[in-house]
């Protein structure tokens, strides 16, 4: 049977669902529209892991093991962005919340039907990246995310978010020019044929180390920027902080993962050339520092949407980190991924729920959340644990596998410094969890303006964590097969 129409379909189909939400007048039919949308390219994404379509060769589109692991993070998270929306965007009528520095924010919220539209899109950009076999297609893809999901940060249009995009546009579209002079710093050596993924894997050896040198480094600041690797991450915290929070879900578990794998491309053409060396220190340098500024900021925040914005930060310098300490390391990252993906989308969709209920993004104003809103405050709790990688949750196995890789290369100062930076993070994590989850309730001034379902609110979030619960007490063949091939690290786990 043949399979390699579904890379297209899964690019087009979302492509086409977006066109007809910005025509379609009803909000009810667009939000079903969007469900539908969410979970036809679930199926088709699982119809590609069960066949596991071969790549073309010289083919533009197609799926292969890193792809194929990135794209159904994507759809899972995706579908469970889908299933919140149908609440969530009944809620966010609501025209007034506060910032932690007590100032109101009147909101003017754009059109649902740019806002379904641009979603949409979203997701095909997304996928765009994930299924492109041409360094150039690959470009396009990452740019084209920035474009569908500008609209998106925007949403609520206040004086914040618009701060916000600007700050996304201008220094996102300054790290894709950079890529872009990377791509063209690879396309002038001669002895290419093309800028075919393939193709260039098997001609790497005879670039000149040079330009692929100059080449990598100029799409490590480009794509890093847009995965928020220090100190190309100040837009980040702006950006996931302002945005919907089924928006934010999506940037931190989806979008990072598109930049990281871009990047990871170019590293893959670097090592068949024999430049592991070169490749794995420049990781190693731009992870700790991620991963030591986010744990300085972490500590003092008082916003739980920036908390979580920072969180990622942090965890996008863990995969880095990864990255720079071989194929184990790599195998680390490529789960770490996994895990944080599926935890980080839950916990957005949680702070969604807080600050429905408590209009206010400040830590302060969320205390006793245990007693006023229960469902929310347990896996708010388990989540923030979670993602500071208590056992049994699955980011303990893959951060211990980091760290394991890094003692098993002889980088012992650099393993010390992981766990040190690590333990920091969780405890500042677990303070601000405790704090906001116990104690005496504070008021609740929104909770009459809670809409449908509690399951509707907590249900995506619930499964989401239970997946890296799992993952945490059991890798499955399959995932952890494909995870081993897409880092190059056979017998990592057995």
């Amino acid at each position: 049977m043949r399979s390699d129409w579904i890379p297209y379909a899964l690019v087009a189909m979302p492509m086409l669902a977006g066109l007809m939400a910005f025509v379609l007048k009803s909000d009810r039919v667009r939000r079903i529209l969007l469900l539908l949308a969410a979970a036809g390219h679930l199926a088709l994404t699982l119809a590609a892991l069960r066949l596991h379509p071969e790549p073309v060769p010289g083919s533009w589109i197609a799926l292969d093991d890193a792809g194929l692991l990135f794209l159904l993070l994507t759809s899972v998270l995706f579908f469970a962005a889908a299933v919140y929306a149908q609440v969530y965007l009944r809620t966010e009528s609501v025209s007034e919340h506060r910032d932690p520095e007590g100032e109101s924010l009147l909101f003017d919220n754009a059109p649902e039907a740019v806002f379904t539209g641009c979603l949409l899109m979203f997701l095909g950009t997304m996928t765009l990246v994930e299924v492109g076999r041409h360094l150039g297609m690959i470009w396009v893809g990452v740019e084209a995310t920035t474009l569908a999901s500008a609209p998106l940060i925007y949403f609520h249009r206040h004086h914040r978010s618009l701060e916000a995009v600007w700050k996304y546009l201008m220094i996102c579209s300054v790290g894709i020019a950079l890529a872009l002079l990377g791509l063209f710093a690879l396309a002038s050596v001669e002895s290419l044929p093309s800028m075919q993924f393939d193709d260039v894997l098997r001609s790497a050896a005879g670039v000149p180390p040079a330009w692929l040198k100059a080449a990598f480094i100029l799409m490590l600041v480009g794509y890093g920027t847009k995965m928020g690797l220090a100190p190309m991450h100040t837009w980040l915290p702006d950006a996931h902080s302002e945005a919907p929070s089924l928006v934010s879900a999506l940037l931190s578990g989806s979008l990072l993962n598109c930049a990281f794998l871009a990047l990871w491309r170019m590293a893959q053409v670097c090592f068949a050339a024999g430049l592991d060396r070169f490749v794995q220190d420049l990781f190693l340098v731009l992870g700790f520092v991620s991963i030591g500024l986010a744990a300085v900021f972490i500590v003092s925040q008082r916003d739980f949407k920036r908390l979580l914005a920072y969180s990622s930060v942090e965890n996008m310098g863990i995969l880095a980190v990864g990255a720079g300490l071989g194929p184990a390391g790599a195998a680390g990252a490529f789960l770490h991924a996994v895990n944080h993906s599926l935890i980080k989308a839950a916990l957005f969709l949680l702070a969604g729920n807080l600050l429905v209920l408590y209009g206010s993004r400040s830590t302060d104003a969320v205390r006793g959340a245990w007693r006023s809103a229960p469902a929310t405050a347990r896996l708010w709790l388990f989540g923030l644990l979670a993602i500071g990688g208590m056992p049994p949750f699955g980011t303990f196995i893959s951060k211990f596998t980091v760290f394991k890789a890094a003692l098993d290369t002889g980088h012992f100062i650099l393993g010390a410094l992981l766990l040190g930076l690590l333990l920091v993070v969780f405890a500042a994590m677990s303070r601000v969890g405790l704090k906001m989850v116990m104690g005496a309730p504070s008021p609740v001034p929104g909770a009459s303006r809670r809409v449908g379902p509690v399951a509707m609110w907590v249900a995506p979030s619930l499964i989401l964590l239970s997946l890296s619960l799992v993952l945490g007490l059991y890798l499955p063949g399959f995932l952890g097969g494909l995870i081993q091939r897409a880092a190059g690290a056979a017998g990592v786990w057995p």
